[in-house]
């Protein structure tokens, strides 16, 4: 088998995607975790444009950013299709992957640190895409159907990450009464074996996310 490496980090969304679409292929893969503070020189030199994880290092040969990574894998390896295999149903698939991208994560990010007025106006903001997330999951497992795929690769800060920024700020943002079959398939995403067989550590990532509370707290307490 081809040596594969994955510079990442274990507590990101982004390096967790591409190792979840190893796991889907059954890709055997070295991770190198990065001290994201103190960048390696294999690092900056495997991407130097954007100088962030994740990078596929794939025979020595460097593939940054994570979606660009997940297709090349799906490209590139035997296993189960990632990506849908008819050319239209593949379009949407990168259409929904990057809607979460461009519009979902900037909005819960930004709706789950904010404050007062301004949190509230951000909440609705939010609220309005993760409707539409909502009604596409409409009578369907996941985003593609019955298997996990792309989308749901995509997806998944939705999926794990935000629970956990939720529990750290107490600010809720999604929940089954506003979002029924974003739940569902969120507890779906959550139990299927090859995301939950390499979870990050929920506690270490929940401690890290209330240490950001506090020290934001501590930041603005008055003098």
């Amino acid at each position: 088998m081809s040596r594969v490496k994955l510079l990442g980090h274990s507590g990101s969304p982004f390096s967790r995607r591409v190792e979840w679409a190893l796991n889907i292929k059954g890709i055997e893969y070295e991770l190198i975790e990065e001290d994201l503070p103190n960048k390696s020189p294999l690092l900056l030199q495997s991407n130097p444009v954007h100088k962030k994880i994740p990078v596929l290092l794939h025979n020595g040969k460097p593939i940054a950013e994570s979606l660009v990574i997940v297709e090349y894998i799906d490209e590139t390896f035997d296993g189960p299709s990632i990506l849908p295999k008819d050319p239209y149903d593949r379009a949407v698939a990168r259409f929904w992957a990057k809607f979460l991208d461009e519009k979902c994560l900037p909005a819960a990010w930004k709706a789950l640190w904010s404050k007062g007025e301004e949190q509230e106006k951000d909440k609705e903001e939010t609220y309005e895409v993760l409707k539409v997330l909502d009604n596409e999951l409409k009578d369907k497992k996941f985003f593609g159907g019955e298997k996990i795929g792309f989308v749901d690769i995509a997806a998944n800060f939705v999926g794990f990450w935000v629970g956990i920024v939720e529990e750290a700020t107490g600010v809720v943002l999604v929940t089954s009464e506003k979002f029924p079959h974003l739940c569902v398939w969120r507890d779906e995403y959550l139990n299927c074996s090859q995301v939950k067989e390499n979870m990050p550590n929920r506690d270490m990532l929940l401690g890290y996310f209330k240490g950001r509370v506090q020290a934001a707290a501590t930041a603005t307490a008055p003098k």
